[in-house]
């Protein structure tokens, strides 16, 4: 009898739980359009760190000659190397205020201003005058628009009508990945600090 009652407990106690209720909101999915520009593009980010690190000697102390590569590999790889030179300035310009991402997968520069800069970037806004600004800038809108087109190179799917859809995943990425307070485009064209 005891049994019995310990069993009847069991059952109402395990009648009275239930699992919680679990509500899954995805936030933000990636188009298929976007994995493919970014398998793309991590191909290539792939690609320039094999390169780098290849080593120029064999086991057995001999020189190897590197592999060949066509003239739009080496372009796209030159790209990706100014881009990564250049990466923790254009971090410092948008930090100021001198950049924003624009709805083309590009940065455009705002007026260089260099009164109430953070204490940790005063060095490196007095340093940068507007020509040295702009011949970075220029670099780095060229390397980004020779990767944009070595994605549509490398990928089947894509050919050069899809320009246009490929820059505007790179502006998306580009904008994404902006810190809070920094310069973004918005799709109506104005522009507004990244919240």
């Amino acid at each position: 009898m005891a049994k019995f009652r310990f069993v009847c407990l069991l059952l109402l106690f395990a009648a009275g739980c239930t699992l919680a209720k679990v509500d899954v909101n995805v936030v933000s999915e990636r188009t298929a359009l976007e994995n493919q520009v970014l398998g793309s593009y991590n191909s290539l980010n792939k690609d320039l760190l094999l390169v780098s690190s290849v080593r120029g000697v064999d086991p057995m102390g001999r020189v190897e000659t590197p592999p060949r590569h066509s003239g739009e590999y080496k372009h796209a790889e030159e790209a990706m190397q100014t881009l990564a030179f250049h990466a923790d300035d254009v971090d410092r310009f948008k930090r100021l205020g001198w950049v924003g991402e624009n709805l083309d997968g590009l940065l455009t520069a705002f007026p260089l201003q260099k009164e109430n800069v953070p204490e940790d970037l005063k060095d490196f806004a007095a340093r940068y005058q507007s020509g040295e600004f702009e011949t970075v800038l220029t670099q780095v809108n060229a390397a980004r628009e020779t990767v944009m087109g070595r994605v549509i190179e490398v990928n089947e799917n894509f050919t050069a009508e899809d320009y246009p859809k490929i820059r505007k995943v790179f502006a998306k990425i580009h904008r994404d990945t902006a810190l809070p307070g920094e310069r973004i485009q918005l799709e109506d064209g104005t522009w507004s600090a990244k919240p």
